[in-house]
């Protein structure tokens, strides 16, 4: 369909589509209770990544500077996954977890609710 604007026709395609992202898919990643990170970053990930490889290797890099994040015990993480309760399989693929493309990917720490307990 076609959209008319103002400043003539409005450009067709979906930037943001899987194909545009060589083989990589986006990921939202949000620490739940920990604002003063931003409420959700955007990623570009392999479908094929582990699990394990995103907590222990990627969100240390992305988020490990907040104070409380030498606190996190992965072991006791709650996920959400687009809405939905997820219980990750650390050692298999973020597709095979059913993270995709343009997924909003959320986790909780158990007593850890920001600097001083602020939610930043």
């Amino acid at each position: 369909m076609s959209v008319k604007t103002n400043f003539g026709e409005y450009p067709v395609g979906n930037k943001d589509a899987i194909e545009n992202f060589h083989g990589n898919q986006l990921v939202y990643i949000a620490w739940d209770n920990h604002l003063a990170i931003g409420p959700a970053n955007v990623f570009a990930f392999p479908p094929e990544m582990s699990f394990s490889t995103l907590t222990e290797e990627v969100i240390p890099n992305i988020i490990g500077a907040h104070p409380d994040f030498e606190c996190v015990d992965w072991t006791t993480a709650t996920w959400v996954l687009d809405g939905e309760p997820l219980s990750p399989n650390m050692g298999e693929s973020l597709i095979e977890n059913g993270v995709g493309h343009k997924s909003l990917l959320r986790f909780k720490t158990p007593g850890l609710n920001g600097y001083q307990g602020t939610g930043n």
